[in-house]
């Protein structure tokens, strides 16, 4: 008794879970394969087997895996984080990319620094790094370097250090 489809043999995950027969012209057979059924559970709980199908029905037949990938992750970051979804895992990345640019930035600084043999830097509680003239950290002196990062200072040598004690920061 072999049949040429395997809807026959194996329902989709889909059919499985609704407990329904699987047609060889399923909607749901070819991205909700019987092995992945916690796929299918997931985007059911969030947006409903009516609303996907509708959804997979409306959409060009080359563009339903995406959609289905795209329902597929919304709906398990909705069950993970159900106020945010995955826009709270967005914003998280986010911030990162964010403490990461100003780590490559405060890196890049050092490396211009030792490029240009300048003396080692600490960091100021205001942010800004400064080396007074004897090699230390001078917090309370007013002559010494500041690197400033800000991409529109006014350095005339465009190396983002300013020597002397009057510095805008």
């Amino acid at each position: 008794m072999a049949s040429s489809s395997s809807y026959s043999n194996c329902p989709c995950a889909a059919c499985k879970f609704l407990r329904r027969k699987c047609m060889p012209d399923c909607i749901f057979a070819p991205y909700f394969p019987p092995e992945e059924p916690q796929k299918f559970a997931n985007v059911h709980k969030i947006f409903g087997a009516s609303n996907v199908s509708k959804l997979l029905n409306e959409v060009l037949p080359h563009q339903r895996e995406d959609a289905v990938n795209s329902l597929a992750y919304e709906a398990e970051a909705r069950i993970k984080d159900p106020v945010y979804g995955c826009v709270g895992a967005i914003s998280v990345l986010q911030r990162q990319v964010i403490r990461l640019q100003k780590e490559l930035d405060a890196t890049n600084a050092d490396l211009v620094r030792y490029t240009c043999n300048e003396m080692p830097t600490t960091q100021t509680s205001a942010g800004s790094r400064r080396i007074n003239d004897a090699g230390g950290s001078s917090y309370g002196q007013s002559s010494g370097y500041y690197y400033n990062p800000s991409p529109w200072n006014n350095d005339p040598c465009d190396d983002g250090y300013h020597r002397g004690g009057d510095n805008n920061m």
